[in-house]
């Protein structure tokens, strides 16, 4: 990828108020430019457009907490559990899940600022307001079209406010996600290892 190329930005439209909005360098933005730009932390690039974070909501940060804690319980030494790190699918396309299981082989070193999305075994992600569509439509079917195993999407419940974790499997033919389970209180699966996390627990946190 040609540095120089990638970063030619056209001029900055200017608002009326004065405030100078970017404007995208011409097919998008790409994983360079993530890279390199100064961004929020936690901006994701989905199809050259850049995903600017909002702040997150108490549900969306302790439903992580409790299932990133459930995931290390029983995670084997083959694997690691890392919480809001950008994946790589393409120089397009680089979201970053709200938890991940990676290979233990593909974490290099504490500088590390992504993943190959062929290190991915596992993506979670946690629906929020403004995230709905990308978290139940757009993520769920780059994930599955790049090849990752399993995705978890996690709803709140309108009654109680309790996690609803519905559970995919990837199928390798269609290259789509089946769902496998719905899980509410108690979540206990065999893969891609045996984990058994007590839903329950959200209160505590």
């Amino acid at each position: 990828m040609n540095g120089d190329t990638a970063l030619r930005h056209d001029p900055p439209y200017t608002a009326p108020n004065g405030y100078a909005w970017p404007i995208p360098p011409r097919g998008g933005y790409t994983f360079h430019d993530l890279c390199t730009l100064e961004l929020p932390p936690h901006t994701q690039l989905i199809d050259g457009s850049l995903v600017l974070p909002v702040p997150q909501t108490a549900f969306h940060s302790v439903c992580g907490c409790l299932l990133a804690d459930g995931l290390r319980r029983t995670v084997p030494s083959a694997l690691k559990v890392r919480r809001q790190m950008c994946v790589r699918i393409t120089d397009h396309n680089v979201p970053e899940p709200d938890i991940i299981v990676v290979t233990a082989e593909s974490d290099l070193d504490d500088d590390q600022l992504h993943y190959e999305v062929t290190d991915v075994v596992l993506a979670v992600e946690v629906v929020s307001p403004d995230s709905e569509s990308r978290d139940r439509d757009t993520k769920p079917h780059k994930y599955a079209a790049a090849g990752i195993a399993h995705f978890w999407r996690v709803e709140m419940t309108d009654e109680d406010h309790h996690p609803l974790v519905h559970v995919h499997e990837l199928d390798p033919a269609s290259k789509s996600y089946a769902l496998t389970g719905i899980h509410r209180d108690q979540l206990t699966v065999p893969a891609p290892y045996p984990i058994s996390i007590d839903l329950t627990e959200l209160a505590r946190y």
